[in-house]
């Protein structure tokens, strides 16, 4: 099997299919039930694009985006964390995710992966009032995917408070969940012209078949 590089830590494994993985930074354990690799020494697990927006976009043809091993990274919509823990493989143990989930149910799972994952940092809050979390840095890349109306707002709030100037987000786009009566380009369109003020839009990627009416855009903060 032959790996090739996309990113720092995200590989295509080249066999008789194409596998996206990263390399970890916390052993052999499976987090999700992805697959576990073991090449050369090195672990790989498996980053699965029916279980993560992020890993969809690089089988859409997403192959270049700024976030590296030691990178701090705030992520919205942390959920029980199958992508933060492939973020968390990304940013290496150097690096660190500010992990945010509303629903204490789910946090529950983040906090146990935490204890396993010492670069993910859960906070269980709000991510229409960042102002309430505890005292963060400011950081290196910016991920949200977070099912609320207001997303795009949320996006910018939590981008104006603690994305670096000049550095990355990637934003998830729910579109049935901003308005479920327009055609889902359409709400694209209309929330892109919201962003542009901020930031340059240097991608938008459908994600179908992955996820039915989402997209993920990155952005780069003005």
């Amino acid at each position: 099997m032959e790996l090739k590089r996309i990113i720092d830590r995200v590989y295509w494994l080249l066999d008789r299919r194409r596998t996206l993985v990263t390399l970890s930074a916390y052993g052999g354990d499976s987090v999700y039930g992805e697959k576990i690799f073991n090449l050369d020494g090195k672990i790989y697990r498996e980053w699965v694009p029916y279980r993560s927006k992020f890993a969809a976009a690089f089988y859409k043809g997403l192959n270049g985006v700024d976030i590296k091993d030691g990178y701090k990274v705030l992520y919205l919509g942390a959920s029980s964390g199958t992508t933060v823990s492939h973020v968390s493989d990304i940013i290496g143990v150097n690096g660190q995710v500010y992990a945010v989930e509303i629903a204490e149910e789910m946090a529950v799972n983040l906090i146990l992966l935490a204890e396993r994952r010492k670069n993910i940092f859960p906070i269980v809050g709000d991510a229409r009032k960042p102002e309430n979390y505890p005292s963060i840095p400011k950081c290196d890349f910016l991920y949200q995917d977070v099912a609320q109306r207001d997303q795009t707002d949320i996006f910018i709030k939590n981008a104006d408070l603690f994305l670096k100037s000049g550095k990355i987000g990637a934003f998830a786009v729910k579109t049935r969940s901003i308005n479920v009566s327009l055609d889902p380009r359409e709400v694209i369109r209309n929330e892109v012209k919201k962003l542009r003020s901020k930031f340059d839009v240097i991608r938008e990627i459908n994600i179908y078949p992955y996820q039915k009416d989402h997209s993920l855009l990155i952005l780069r903060k003005k």
